[in-house]
């Protein structure tokens, strides 16, 4: 596995992460892991063509990082055993949202930073991460000093330590369990509410594994029983509320069910429409009443209608104007 090949992100790179770690330990170097779909991942392949395969990238980090690449190809016939075992546990140890994702990591395997795909070539990656790395810096000295602290505000310098990183809160859960222990344990009323977040987090987390999986049936009776039941449950966070309430107006969108899905989706947004995922239901509403117009749908039961916009003569319909295109 230590050997060097020709892989997906180009000349370089190394799939072993253990060697890795042991070699960025002794040169005094980060690790900077891609995490890449090399067969199916279209941006993966221009993050790959557009700065990994230059000079100008494998120059400006080669002081700085050593190069990992964990692939996950539909094709797995290329990779040998050992690596497609090690790349399996890593997904899990490094919960990442999507591909490609690039994390910084130190030699002890703490990831620090995140960055993915970037439009401006190698040297302005290389410039970006640069700048990363310095996270690296200021999460240790916000550590040291938080050692130095007590109780709640030896917790709150922990919360500010972490969140300094901007890294998703299941990167911080899995890579920094000891921290996230001596958070709880210095603020056992859970002043700071970091508790509550990351407990949140985990939840959601879970709701949205196993909603994966249910999916994958394609079987629509059961993806809405288990939304039935999620918002069954009693005190759910308002963030996994809103989240089924979206997907469950979803589905009814499909079925051009207008009216329930505008109901469901104000549902949703009766619990928060501050939130950021309220915002998002508010922008799907907005999406569903305009599919409803353009289908022509009449108005619901107990909807007052327009007099202005109806026909005065015959039963012609009153003309409909073309609704605004969806932006992205």
């Amino acid at each position: 596995m230590t050997t060097a090949s020709a892989f997906a992100s180009g000349p370089g790179w190394s799939p072993d992460f253990a060697g890795s770690q042991k070699k960025a330990a002794s040169e005094k170097k980060d690790l900077l892991v891609d995490f890449t779909g090399s067969d199916w991942c279209i941006w993966c392949k221009k993050l790959q063509s557009e700065v990994f395969s230059h000079a100008e990238f494998t120059e400006g980090v080669k002081d700085s990082f050593v190069l990992v690449e964990l692939d996950y190809p539909r094709d797995k016939s290329h990779l040998s055993e050992e690596t497609r075992k090690q790349n399996e546990e890593l997904k899990d140890r490094y919960p990442i949202k999507g591909y490609p994702t690039i994390l910084l990591v130190d030699p002890e395997g703490k990831p620090f930073a995140a960055t993915g795909y970037q439009p401006d070539g190698p040297v302005k990656y290389v410039e970006s991460l640069n700048k990363l790395r310095a996270k690296k810096t200021e999460r240790d000295e916000a550590l040291a000093k938080a050692a130095k602290a007590e109780g709640v505000e030896k917790a709150k310098q922990l919360v500010a330590a972490l969140k300094a990183l901007e890294l998703d809160e299941d990167l911080v859960s899995t890579s920094y369990k000891e921290v996230v222990e001596q958070i709880k344990a210095a603020d056992p009323a859970d002043e700071t509410g970091y508790t509550k977040k990351m407990t949140t987090a985990k939840r959601l987390a879970d709701f949205n594994a196993k909603l994966g999986q249910i999916r994958q049936s394609q079987d629509k009776a059961k993806t809405t029983e288990f939304l039935d039941q999620t918002l069954a449950e009693k005190d759910l966070p308002v963030e996994i509320f809103q989240h089924a309430h979206g997907f469950k107006a979803s589905f009814l969108l499909m079925d051009k069910n207008y009216d329930e899905a505008a109901k469901v989706l104000e549902a949703g947004l009766a619990a928060g429409p501050d939130t950021d995922i309220g915002k998002q239901l508010s922008n799907f509403l907005e999406f569903v009443k305009k599919e409803k117009e353009k289908a022509g749908a009449a108005p619901a039961e107990g909807e007052k209608k327009d007099e202005k916009t109806e026909e005065k003569k015959g039963d012609k319909p009153a003309e409909v104007k073309p609704a605004e295109e969806k932006k992205e």
